[in-house]
């Protein structure tokens, strides 16, 4: 198969009859033409099938790059899909793309993906979490580049902050499973040792039920990935060592679901026997049987406020530097 030339500047420019820098211009849309060659410049490109280089873009010494990092910790989480079309769709709106990266909660991994995303010079970069290696914050202070931090609030950001405290949810989280007359509560957790905003949310149960005099009775917190079948398991373990909990708080919705599961095939009453409750707002979990008590989090707006708040530095407008997005605890059925 003969592959059909790839039209550039110079054919545009020769179908247009004007000059190539004039065409530049109209296709990053710059000013100082009139109108009809606008029209003309755009007509021409598309009939031509005109597709910009955008790598060449990103490198040029007349045009800022429109290449946008953005790392976060699991790309199989549903969570982090959301926030990730959030910030394509703003960016897209405003004229930007997106570069995807995965820390897998590491630190280090995350210091990596940054020192290759930054050889390709992008506009900004977004990054989840508060807790990042020295050598990260010391390549994101020489960069230059607006960065903004989602997902785990931090009032001290490096440049810019959008998100909520996990700690917060947690705590709201252990204060009402009390007022709904729990006593001996569990938790089950993932990730044991590297998500620490999961962490944050058990510090956050722990505090509160600590607080008020029932302590975490007993807590399973696995090395696997958070997921159904892990909350499944995660379940059946710990009621094997403490067979009188009468509630348990999830990592998330997933293994909530997964425990849920679980007790269900065990013959256990949720929530009579045993309250369940999870975390993160999942669609899901709004469809079951009995419907979820969970604590949702607004996924696209926090995607959606990190574009535009990068995007506005970039364009040197007046931005908030720290951003709380509020979270919404609902009572379900299964408490």
């Amino acid at each position: 198969m003969t592959r059909k030339p790839k039209a550039n500047l110079e054919d545009i420019a020769r179908e247009t009859g004007v000059s190539k820098m004039t065409v530049s211009r109209v296709l990053r849309g710059g000013s100082g033409f009139s109108d009809d060659t606008r029209t003309r410049v755009l007509q021409v490109a598309e009939r031509l099938g005109y597709i910009p280089n955008r790598l060449a873009a990103a490198f040029g010494a007349d045009q800022a790059s429109t290449l946008v990092g953005i790392c976060v910790p699991r790309l199989t989480s549903g969570l982090f899909a959301h926030v990730l079309d959030g910030v394509d769709r703003a960016l897209t709106r405003l004229g930007y793309q997106v570069m995807i990266g995965c820390n897998n909660h590491s630190a280090e991994d995350e210091e990596a993906w940054l020192r290759q995303l930054i050889s390709w010079r992008p506009a900004g970069v977004i990054l989840s979490g508060r807790h990042h290696s020295p050598g990260t914050v010391d390549l994101l202070r020489n960069a230059g580049m607006p960065v903004v931090e989602i997902w785990e609030l931090t009032t001290t950001p490096i440049d810019m902050a959008v998100g909520f405290s996990h700690f917060d949810c947690g705590a709201e989280m252990g204060q009402f499973l009390i007022r709904r007359g729990r006593r001996r509560i569990g938790v089950v957790g993932a990730m044991a040792g590297q998500d620490e905003m999961g962490r944050a949310r058990r510090d956050g149960v722990e505090r509160a039920l600590a607080q008020a005099g029932h302590p975490v009775a007993a807590a399973e917190l696995l090395l696997d990935t958070p997921g159904f079948y892990a909350g499944y398991y995660g379940l059946e373990t710990l009621l094997s060592r403490a067979p009188g909990l009468d509630a348990v708080y999830f990592h998330n919705d997933e293994m909530a679901i997964g425990g849920l599961a679980y007790a269900q095939a065990r013959g256990l009453r949720v929530p009579e026997d045993l309250a369940i409750a999870g975390w993160g707002g999942m669609e899901a979990a709004s469809v079951l049987p009995l419907r979820l008590t969970t604590t949702v989090v607004p996924t696209t707006a926090i995607g959606k406020l990190a574009a535009e708040g990068l995007v506005a530095r970039l364009r040197g407008e007046p931005v908030q530097d720290v951003v709380a997005v509020p979270t919404r605890l609902v009572p379900g059925q299964t408490v």
